[in-house]
């Protein structure tokens, strides 16, 4: 349990994949490097970042800018264990 206030499911994912543990095999942190979003779902953010930054976004739409950015805080965490799992078994 967190004492500040409460957990966020970036700090869980954070402690569960350990982005500071280079334990991936070479072809599995490969792999996860190549994850990423798809071109429309890319374009999405990019639509709805416009909108955030020029204050135009609805309730469902910032609700759905979150998921894009807690997904893509998770494909980083994911990004930064492969990269640091690469340069350990090199």
């Amino acid at each position: 349990m967190n004492a500040v206030g409460p957990v966020t499911e970036t700090e869980i994912w954070g402690r569960a994949i350990r982005p500071d543990v280079g334990d991936l095999s070479a072809g599995a942190a490969r792999e996860f490097l190549r994850l990423r979003l798809s071109e429309s779902d890319a374009e999405r953010v990019r639509v709805l970042s416009a909108k955030a930054s020029s204050g135009a976004l609805t309730t469902e739409e910032t609700q759905e800018l979150d998921h894009y950015l807690n997904v893509g805080r998770t494909l980083e965490f994911i990004k930064a264990k492969a990269r640091l799992s690469l340069r350990a078994s090199a």
